[in-house]
């Protein structure tokens, strides 16, 4: 009775990523009420910088109040019909905010901007665009869980894994690009590009000029697109600086192929920089006209309000607060990650060595009790269930190594962390202690049947003498 659509379970929905969050909205966690129950540490939400956000509203009670400089109300003209081609002067912000975020190193057209309700929306939006069903596209693992749902589900774009590994920090090769290719082309599948996350989700980091290089090269050399998911730009808080992927092009001087800038494709939000992910306000960056053109009619089925892009606007136009926000925020930050490396450090937990983002890439491999994914999956279960943390598992992020998980630090406040650490040292040192237990039990038994053994032995050699 049902579209095949409503009927199959592509979405993704089931993935441990999805599950650990129903499992923690029946059990939230509160210092008050629950301070028993389930952290979330499974959401890449910022909210370390809120009260720079609030403190801007209240000085500026006009914006809130849809109230134009002159203090008369502009309610009727947002209310009233907006093209769906988004608020020029919004759209003027936006460029130069996301100039700003790179170092004012290169520049943005706003003509070549399309508006989208959050990073999803453009994203499924720009794979419409680009890609037809059953077509593919190559994806660096391990890579968010969401794209699955996002990438693939009403598309029917095909996702192939390009496999990173931790020998290399989980960099891009190009032998890792190449194999991936060669794999979809014996699956029959023709490629139609390259999605990367930059800085990444969920490894925290920025990826250098050489491995951007060797990406367009790569596009280049296969005549494919290259996306660029830049969610995460203004969130990068220690050396290396971000650089852009259209920085990288421009800086790469590629003059046997003047339409690789046609090629390359940018998205971005305020979700995660500004921290508004409620706000839903999503962009497709493109030099190529076609796409611009495409993409600003699919917009119609997911804008942004046109309340949203006025009270943005004047927010972002205010250069002063933006500047002290980005710095601000980019500190805490740092504080916040440094916070939970050192904690799980305590606990003879290690990280990956990162600079960007909302999260840390956790190595539990020592922790797990052989190394299997089912292992993975059964620590998992532990931390959420017995230690009251949901965390992501390496496996929902498509990592080819098992034991990696993605632990978030900028959703909660100071004091949760604590709590967190605090469960993860206590719940480490239990289960050392019971592998010591079980190990000492077994070496006892050993010690046993040696001596019953020595023993019959001994008698049997009494009874021969």
């Amino acid at each position: 009775m049902l579209s095949s659509k409503a009927s199959c379970n592509s979405h993704g929905q089931d993935s441990s990523y999805f599950l650990g969050w129903q499992v923690y909205e029946k059990n939230p966690f509160d210092e008050v009420e629950n301070p028993a129950e389930i952290i979330q540490m499974g959401l890449a939400e910022n909210q370390l910088s809120f009260d720079l956000v609030e403190s801007w509203l209240r000085k500026n009670p006009d914006a809130m109040g849809l109230k134009n400089k002159d203090g008369e109300s502009v309610f009727r003209d947002l209310a009233l019909f907006q093209d769906y081609h988004g608020m020029p002067a919004f759209k003027n912000e936006l460029v130069e905010y996301m100039a700003k975020i790179r170092g004012n190193k290169v520049k943005f057209d706003p003509k070549n901007l399309v508006l989208a309700a959050g990073a999803t929306s453009a994203n499924e939006t720009l794979i419409f665009c680009l890609a037809d069903p059953g077509e593919a596209i190559l994806l660096p693992t391990p890579y968010y869980p969401g794209f699955d749902r996002d990438l693939r589900w009403r598309t029917g774009v095909e996702i192939v894994p390009i496999h990173c590994s931790s020998s290399n920090g989980f960099r891009i090769s190009m032998h890792a690009l190449e194999e991936a290719y060669e794999r979809a082309r014996k699956l029959d599948l023709k490629v139609k590009g390259v999605l990367i996350t930059n800085p990444s989700n969920p490894l925290g980091t920025t990826m250098t000029k050489d491995e951007l290089q060797n990406l367009i090269t790569f596009a280049i050399d296969k005549n494919i697109h290259l996306i660029s998911d830049e969610v995460f730009s203004g969130t990068v808080f220690d050396s290396p600086c971000f650089i852009s992927i259209i920085e990288a092009a421009i800086d790469s001087n590629l003059k046997r192929n003047t339409d690789v800038l046609s090629r390359i494709h940018i998205v971005y939000s305020l979700s995660k920089d500004l921290g508004l992910p409620g706000f839903r306000v999503g962009m497709i960056y493109s030099n190529n006209q076609t796409v611009v053109a495409a993409a600003t009619k699919m917009s119609s089925f997911g804008l942004v309000s046109s309340q949203t892009q006025y009270l943005l606007t004047c927010m972002l136009a205010n250069k002063k607060f933006t500047s002290k926000y980005m710095k601000e925020n980019q500190k805490r930050l740092k504080r916040r990650k440094e916070l939970l490396v050192s904690g799980l450090k305590k606990s003879g937990i290690n990280c990956l060595k990162s600079n960007a983002g909302l999260f840390c890439w956790v190595d539990m491999r020592h922790l797990l009790s052989s190394n299997t994914f089912e292992a993975e999956t059964d620590l998992w279960k532990k931390i959420l269930c017995e230690v009251g943390l949901n965390i992501s598992p390496g496996s929902s992020c498509h990592c080819s190594e098992p034991g990696w998980f993605r632990v978030c630090f900028a959703n909660m406040n100071q004091p949760t962390l604590e709590v967190a650490l605090r469960r993860i040292k206590d719940f480490v040192e239990r289960s050392r202690f019971n592998c010591q237990q079980n190990m000492g039990g077994f070496s006892r038994r050993l010690l046993s049947n040696w001596v019953r053994k020595l023993s019959s032995a001994d008698h049997r050699e009494e009874q021969e003498r």
